[in-house]
């Protein structure tokens, strides 16, 4: 039996992402507090996705030269985006609180830290040091269930998501905000203020320059977002 089957493949989703304005955006960063205000300052102002902002270590951000070094979970190629000048210092506060929890688990036994890629077999002290500790630190201990080793991992994402809903209830806002969502926003703003789209692509992290093309489209403005001479 023949069938003649008339196949039609499937369209990729031309499903627009999420933008905030700036004013939504400051909005709903003024409704959060403490460190879920700081990573969300931190994902809007760097373009990070939330599992990179919270897989940080101290050794990736660079005062100095005001940028951030952004690892490959994959172990592939790190890119680096910008530190944002407005958070450089509340950054080094934080970081100061963070390492006097981690001298208390040294003290207490405790203070290793998960280390990527095989490194904890090539340098077995490493895991130990300052410079290898998550910015975002968890507020407690727990059983590494890779390694059986007591020790903190980086901050659940789930508390910040709880903390950013609450935050864009209180502030009003009739949009669905997610964390990633401030990636797209910083995207959007980036090309709204005049940066040309292959910067916008390093910055995100994007393979493709198809990829970063959708924020294009998300811009309010007519055809290919491309500004008329006569305007």
């Amino acid at each position: 039996l023949d069938l003649k089957v008339d196949a039609v493949r499937a369209k990729k989703s031309k499903h627009l992402p999420t933008v905030l304005t700036k004013d939504e955006v400051f909005l709903i960063i003024k409704h959060l507090s403490g460190v879920h205000q700081l990573l969300i300052k931190l994902l809007y102002g760097t373009g990070l996705r939330l599992s990179e902002g919270l897989s940080l270590r101290v050794k990736d951000i660079d005062f100095a030269q005001k940028q951030i070094i952004v690892r490959d979970t994959k172990g592939n190629e790190s890119r680096v985006t910008m530190l944002p000048e407005s958070i450089a210092e509340e950054l080094k506060i934080h970081l100061q609180s963070v390492k006097i929890i981690h001298q208390q688990d040294l003290q207490k036994g405790y203070g290793s830290v998960y280390l990527p890629f095989a490194l904890e077999r090539k340098y077995p002290r490493a895991k130990y040091d300052w410079i290898w500790q998550f910015v975002f630190p968890s507020s407690n201990i727990s059983k590494d269930p890779r390694s059986g080793e007591v020790r903190r991992h980086h901050l659940h994402e789930s508390s910040l998501q709880k903390a950013l809903k609450q935050a864009v209830r209180q502030a009003g806002i009739q949009k669905k905000v997610g964390c990633h969502t401030f990636r797209h926003s910083f995207a959007t703003h980036l090309l709204q203020d005049g940066y040309d789209i292959r910067t916008v692509q390093e910055l995100l992290g994007h393979k493709d320059v198809k990829t970063t093309m959708i924020y294009t489209h998300v811009l309010n403005r007519g055809g290919k977002a491309v500004r008329s001479p006569l305007d």
